[in-house]
């Protein structure tokens, strides 16, 4: 491997990101209390909505997207739960999390 894409490898594994994913989770309403519970012990997990059909909104934050599949897996593995959907992924990098956003007035301009 070359010397400058080893650096931007090394680069790229320093750069900070912020991950969060929403995921829909469907689940035997009769184990809901126990995945809630085993869900909320996930760091930066939050439970948005619980139906009475036990389906659960849910998103996950995380440094890596790994972490997010990791934790998407850990959810489907839990007794009772039928599935676990990612519905929404999206990641920044930190450093971007800082800049201010201006407001454009033409909307073609948009991307």
């Amino acid at each position: 491997m070359s010397a400058r894409l080893k650096n931007a490898f090394v680069e790229m594994a320093l750069i900070s990101e912020a991950h969060i994913a929403g995921i829909v989770v469907h689940a035997s309403k009769s184990n809901i209390e126990k995945i809630r519970q085993a869900i909320s012990t996930l760091p930066s997990s939050e439970i948005h909505a619980i139906s009475p059909e036990g389906k659960m909104v849910v998103t996950l934050e995380a440094g890596r997207s790994g972490i997010i599949a990791d934790q998407i897996k850990a959810i489907s593995a839990l007794p009772g739960v039928y599935s676990a959907s990612l519905v929404y992924q999206h990641h920044e990098d930190v450093a971007a999390l800082d800049e201010e956003i201006r407001d454009e007035p033409d909307a073609s301009k948009l991307y």
